[in-house]
């Protein structure tokens, strides 16, 4: 716990050393450190405290969360400024300045509510570093406008950062070579881990958005400051800031959806589009002299998508929504205007998104930290919809549970749809062959379409939807190369046949998965149906022959169809029911979906999910639970009715019998003077591992309690005996008891590795599935014959994950002893 808090604060006592000894020696003609080498160690030392921020922050939730990444992102930015001053890009007067300040004015005042927070809540040290390093953004910036104020004050801030560092890590090493009997005032984390970790699991509270809020706060910056007057033009060295919190802005959308925030995830995904753009447009005029045009249609399209999500943040609550707003005025101040960012209408709504972005970072940080809230609305929304029969909220601890199993991850779907709507309208604008980049397309189209899109994909497959990962994923990179392809000026005459075969392989890829879809539901069918369009508009496009109209056509049939499919997944994620569903499949196979009505699937991470399966197994149940091989169905073996319902399930075959689970050899231990001493001395060895025993067959089988059903396990002569590998599996068996066993899948077919191919394959038949994805081995058990052990010797009828030889190596040292 006290590790990643120690390298946070000491990467930032570090970065103020380096910045110290910077500014002290700035007014030397050779400064003691280049701004090159300057940069690169403040882009190592913010990665360092990225790494410190999200590691802490998983754990429980802290103002050192917002403190680390914020000085991070900081720190990014500023020293890709200062590479590109030693580099020779920011030659000309005042352009440092005009670089430096729009970054420092905004952490400036991010770093004060830090700090204001920090101390309301008696977090001293860390109020101390953000107060410090505020201050000495503050003093940088009035020393890059007066040259009668020195940078010493600058270092001087600085310093004091190195000397809390200096103090917490002086504190940590007397607690711990005191053994934790000396703790000095604010550097025992133990003491307040108790009730952070208390705090963060009552609430649901994204504490990732105060991040994300000073993001936004930094891209408006660069353009409002220039309204205001404040830097003298927009230009390449402010690129950094807006592409530095872009960056940043998408890690905060995916640790949104690690903290379960669908609606702010989603709201930072769109804002990270907005900061790659503008950014975009900030290089622009290094390769074309012509003024940047913007596709209305996109922007548009756009505003209505701010406006459908602040609705449903609406309902959670009033005061985000009303933020997001802000961003549908910027979208249609954007659309309004031909020269977009450049425009002082958009750098208007910029300032008032700067303001108000402050104003959400301060309510959001105190209502983490404090007991005591601001009050936002938060219930608001909720009490009044409770008095409705047709609306009613989504709530409870499995909110955004998967169908199958679990995740770390909430679910992205609805991000992904809204990349589609984008990426489709903005190629909606035809590019100018003599000009491929006088459009902005680009960024539309690779963000948007592409890494956001990708992002969607890597959410799903984590949650398990494997159809609909591949799908996002092609769709990603079919939008990434065609974007840079036909709005990078990357193909002319002479290409145009290689981007026309690539995008007929693309269309077979899209036909299988179409054809997949089939199997899903109606929506999915028509979302990855009308995709063709499109390809087969980027075909027409690659060999000149599209005729006028078409791809406005397919852009607003797959528009609509994702614009359909986003609604539909922002519904179903707030409300129970399905009031915009996505459909039943068009085609139902037999066995496809087994217990998808009646089929409990329990997480097995949850040790009440292992009593919940226990319960049932006791009750007579029958359940599929994971292994340290593969997936196996059980039965208690007190349960005669049960242990016969498994066998008939399976339809088992003669020549595969069900085997005997234990947990220890202590439940055998009133039976076991009827085992072979050699034997039993065999098993004490040999388990808990991999390996199957098979024994004679005797009077200790009548011990079990499985009565008539006792012929169903083993054959007359013999029973297969293991104690799994697995702790999960052995803490079942010490609630319940000895269980019988055999494996999760119809006779005669492969093994499963997967819950969900339990479900697939056994889904209907049995009472609950425990979830616990993958299957740690792809290869079964090794199974050993020892009913003839008495004379030394050993068998084996099938060779597993444990070779022959390491059990052979076994019986050896139990034959020595």
């Amino acid at each position: 716990e006290s590790l990643h808090s120690s390298i946070g604060l000491l990467g930032i006592s570090a970065g103020s050393l380096l910045l110290a000894v910077h500014f002290y020696s700035l007014p030397r003609a050779a400064p003691l450190l280049p701004s090159t080498a300057l940069g690169v160690l403040l882009l190592i030392l913010s990665s360092l405290l990225a790494y410190a921020g999200i590691r802490r922050s998983l754990r429980n939730a802290s103002l050192f969360l917002s403190l680390c990444l914020t000085i991070s992102v900081f720190w990014c930015g500023y020293g890709v400024v200062f590479i590109l001053g030693g580099q020779g890009v920011l030659n000309d007067t005042g352009d440092f300045r005009n670089a430096l300040v729009p970054g420092l004015v905004t952490f400036t005042l991010a770093l004060l509510i830090i700090a204001v927070v920090g101390f309301l809540c008696r977090e001293v040290v860390l109020a101390m570093v953000a107060s410090a390093v505020s201050l000495a953004s503050a003093h940088e910036v009035a020393m890059r406008y007066s040259t009668a104020f020195g940078s010493s004050a600058v270092a001087c801030n600085y310093m004091v950062v190195c000397l809390v560092g200096g103090y917490f890590a002086l504190g940590r090493i007397l607690y711990f070579l005191t053994k934790e009997k000396i703790a000095l005032p604010g550097t025992d984390l133990a003491r307040k881990k108790t009730h952070e970790q208390i705090q963060s699991t009552s609430g649901s509270m994204n504490h990732f958005a105060v991040t994300g809020l000073i993001l936004n706060m930094l891209s408006a910056s660069v353009f409002g400051c220039r309204l205001l007057g404040v830097t003298g033009k927009l230009f390449i060295g402010q690129v950094p800031w807006l592409w530095a919190a872009g960056i940043y802005q998408i890690g905060i959308c995916i640790l949104s959806y690690r903290a379960m925030d669908v609606l702010m995830a989603t709201f930072f995904g769109f804002t990270s589009i907005l900061k790659f753009a503008g950014g975009y447009c900030l290089l622009y005029p290094i390769w074309q002299p012509e003024e940047a045009a913007f596709p209305t249609p996109f922007l548009v399209v756009f505003s209505i998508l701010f406006v459908v999500l602040a609705l449903f943040l609406t309902l959670k609550s009033p005061v985000d929504g009303l933020y997001l707003l802000f961003y549908v005025a910027y979208c249609i101040a954007l659309a309004c205007c031909p020269k977009g960012f450049f425009e002082g209408g958009p750098q208007g709504v910029d300032v008032a998104i700067f303001v108000a972005s402050a104003l959400m970072t301060l309510i959001h940080l105190y209502n983490v930290k404090a007991s005591a809230k601001i009050p936002t609305g938060k219930g608001t929304m909720k009490a009044l919809l409770a008095r409705s029969s047709f609306l009613k909220l989504r709530e409870g601890a499995d909110l955004h549970t998967p169908y199958l199993g679990y995740s770390k991850y909430a679910d992205a779907e609805a991000l992904g749809y809204a990349c589609s709507v984008l990426a489709s309208f903005a190629v909606t604008m035809t590019g100018d062959p003599q000009a491929p980049l006088a459009t902005v397309v680009i960024p539309w189209v690779v963000v948007a379409g592409g890494f956001l899109k990708l992002l969607s994909g890597s959410v799903a497959f984590a949650r398990g939807k494997t159809l609909e990962s591949t799908a996002f994923i092609l769709y990603a990179v079919m939008w990434i190369i065609w974007g840079l392809t036909r709005y990078g000026g990357l193909y002319g005459t002479t290409r145009s046949f290689h981007a026309a075969v690539g995008i007929i392989a693309f269309m077979l890829f899209n036909g299988f998965i179409v054809f997949c879809t089939l199997f899903l539901n109606i929506a999915w069918f028509f979302y990855s149906l009308t995709f063709l369009l499109i390809a087969i508009s980027f075909l027409l496009d690659a060999i000149h022959a599209l005729p006028a109209g078409y791809d406005i056509a397919a852009t607003l049939i797959f528009g609509l169809v994702s614009f359909y499919c986003f609604l539909s997944a922002l519904f179903n994620s707030i409300f129970e029911g399905s009031f915009l569903p996505m459909g039943r499949p068009i085609v139902q196979l037999s066995g496809v979906g087994g217990g998808m009505t009646k089929c409990l699937h329990l997480p097995a991470r949850k040790a009440s999910s292992v009593k919940r399966i226990a319960d049932i197994l006791k009750n007579g149940g029958t359940c599929g639970i994971p292994t340290d091989t593969v997936y196996v169905l059980v039965a208690a073996c007190h349960r005669p009715d049960a242990v016969e319902k498994a066998h008939h399930s399976k339809r088992q075959a003669q020549d595969r019998p069900m085997s005997l689970w234990i947990s220890s050899l202590r439940q055998l231990e009133p039976a076991k003077h009827l085992f072979n001493p050699l034997l039993w001395d065999f098993m004490e060895a040999a388990w808990p591992s991999p390996i199957s025993l098979v024994v004679p067959r005797g009077e200790w089988v009548d011990f079990l309690g499985m009565k008539d059903s006792a012929k169903y396990v083993g054959t007359p002569q013999s029973i297969a005996i293991r104690i799994p590998d697995c702790s999960v599996t052995t803490h079942l068996i010490d609630l319940v008891g000895p269980i019988v066993v055999t494996s999760a899948n119809p006779t005669g077919e492969a093994d499963t590795t997967h819950h969900n191919q339990v479900y697939a394959k056994l889904g209907d038949k049995v009472d609950a599935v425990l979830c616990d994805g993958p299957s740690p081995e792809n290869i079964a058990s090794t199974v050993v014959d020892c009913t003839k052990i008495d004379s030394g010797n050993i068998g084996f009828f099938r060779v597993g994950i444990i070779p022959k030889s390491q059990v052979l190596q076994i019986l050896e040292q139990v034959q020595k002893k």
